[in-house]
């Protein structure tokens, strides 16, 4: 029987990809086609399977990837195909863009379809900015309205008369290349003037920017900072809570274009916190983990892992990869046996506990010396075999090191580090078009394929006012390695520390 297809009008949000609702996620999770707007954080695509259809719908009417025709045709086609379409679409599917016309199509179509209600930029742009659209002290309503209208209207649908004299906050969507006609038009029809007005584009993300004026002034500020599409402009004495309620832009990151350049599985974790912190977030991953070349070793050592003393794990991938065929291998935990565990770094620590295993001894450090003294500060390890579980190309030293010690070491990788080449959310594109304030590197590996990727000193060359941040030592050694030098080197290699050096670097201006 043929499966029966459906499309889902879903609203994206306003930028943040937290402000997707759990409707939203649920249905990307399960898309055959995404036909998403140019509106819309490309992050979210992320959330939909790698198999599914991306299909770039435009964003306006007059620079549309698809004419709103062919879309619409698209859309029924796809679901008569037996798919599931999400049509993602920035904002709410039914404030201000053409949400109502597809659903009406698709209605007429005998299409089945739901609409999954976003979080409009109507609310958003002013909240992320600090101001209030209702406020006791100030005012009990607020006005929506476009600056943009179809331009096959036969005459203008906004009655400004009546507007101007409406009471509250007045929210305008799509009005900043009218803004000077429309603040002119209002003050025409009885606003004073001075009525406080707000202007904020790229709302909820980190390329957030705000500005202020009056109505009498708000169109020369737009000109003189060169203020650009898209934007909220709100109008009323709410603004003037602004300074004091500005939450979001007073962020220790805020204004801070940094990449991150992990593993997609584990970007998540850097980016969060950078994102937290009022960053404007470009995941580039220049690395993914695959199966190591020769699996023997590691099925070898798998199945002899009573015979070891210690278990050595210096990265979270390594234990992610290690249990992943552990568990195909041995149904029980138990089966690991009485071995010691070894992490380097908490990170690795956290994982391994995420496993619900102790954590034995945790040099704080990467290097191998370091690594050294701690073991020989925990026991002597003469004798003791030591199952050493990395990637596939490591440093040699640590093996070296541990065998000086006198322990019997078996360096089994149980992963391999290969480029990443694909952009599926076009964060690398537009890390080449406009650059970055901060590369964030994890791993000595991730700095090499950058490099091979984008060529790391003539990227400074073309932005240098890009900084490099690094994890630690080793890290540092492979940017040395390229002639160029980490303006900060985190204290505690790890996540939580590099954060803290970019914040510490940034506030000593």
């Amino acid at each position: 029987m043929k499966a029966k297809g459906i499309v889902y009008l879903v609203g994206a949000g306003p930028g943040d990809a937290g402000l997707l609702t759990l409707r939203g996620a649920e249905l990307l999770g399960r898309a055959d086609v995404v036909v998403y707007d140019g509106l819309v954080n490309l992050e979210l695509l992320r959330l939909a399977p790698n198999s599914a259809e991306m299909i770039f719908g435009g964003k306006r009417p007059k620079d549309r990837a698809i004419p709103q025709e062919q879309l619409n045709a698209l859309l029924i086609a796809r679901a008569r195909e037996g798919k599931t379409v999400v049509r993602l679409k920035g904002g709410d599917p039914y404030i201000f863009g053409r949400g109502g016309e597809e659903a009406e199509e698709l209605a007429n179509a005998h299409v089945p379809f739901e609409v999954v209600p976003g979080v409009s930029s109507v609310v958003a742009a002013p909240n992320y900015a600090g101001i209030p659209l209702t406020h006791r002290d100030h005012c009990s309503s607020f006005t929506v309205m476009t600056g943009m209208e179809d331009s096959s209207k036969p005459e203008n649908g906004l009655d400004i008369a009546q507007i101007a004299k409406i009471p509250g906050t007045k929210v305008i969507l799509m009005g900043v290349q009218r803004i000077r006609d429309l603040a002119a038009s209002l003050i025409e029809h009885g606003m004073q003037a001075e009525t406080p007005v707000g202007m904020v584009r790229w709302s909820t993300t980190g390329r957030q920017q705000s500005i202020q004026g009056t109505l009498g002034t708000i169109a020369d500020v737009v000109e003189e900072k060169k203020f650009l599409p898209p934007a909220v402009t709100v109008i009323g004495d709410v603004v003037k809570l602004r300074e004091k309620l500005n939450w979001y832009e007073k962020r220790p990151l805020f204004g801070q274009r940094i990449v991150v350049t992990r593993t997609r599985d584990q970007a998540s974790q850097l980016s969060r916190q950078l994102l937290e912190s009022g960053a404007d977030v470009l995941e580039v991953p220049t690395i993914k983990i695959v199966p190591p070349d020769e699996h023997q070793d590691l099925v070898d050592a798998m199945l002899g892992l009573n015979s070891y003393d210690w278990l050595v794990f210096t990265s979270a991938n390594g234990v992610t990869t290690f249990f992943e065929l552990f568990f195909k291998t041995f149904d029980d935990l138990r089966d690991i046996g009485g071995v010691r565990i070894a992490a380097i770094g908490p990170g690795t620590a956290a994982k391994l506990k995420e496993t619900h295993l102790k954590v034995d001894l945790m040099p704080e450090e990467s290097v191998a010396k370091e690594i050294g003294r701690a073991f020989a500060k925990f026991e002597s390890i003469d004798n003791l075999k030591i199952l050493l579980l990395r990637a596939q190309v490591a440093n040699p030293e640590l093996p070296k090191t541990l065998e000086a010690m006198g322990a019997i070491v078996d360096d089994v990788a149980c992963y391999k580090t290969v480029p990443e080449t694909e952009d599926r959310n076009g964060a690398a594109a537009r890390m080449l078009e406009i650059g970055a304030d901060w590369i964030t590197f994890t791993s000595g590996s991730t700095v090499e394929n950058f490099h091979a990727r984008f060529n790391l000193p003539e990227f400074l060359g073309r932005f240098p006012q890009t900084k490099l941040a690094s994890i630690g030592p080793e890290t540092t050694r492979a940017i040395l390695a390229l002639g160029q030098k980490p303006a900060v080197e985190a204290k505690e290699h790890n996540i939580d520390g590099l954060v803290r050096a970019i914040e510490a670097r940034v506030h000593a201006k």
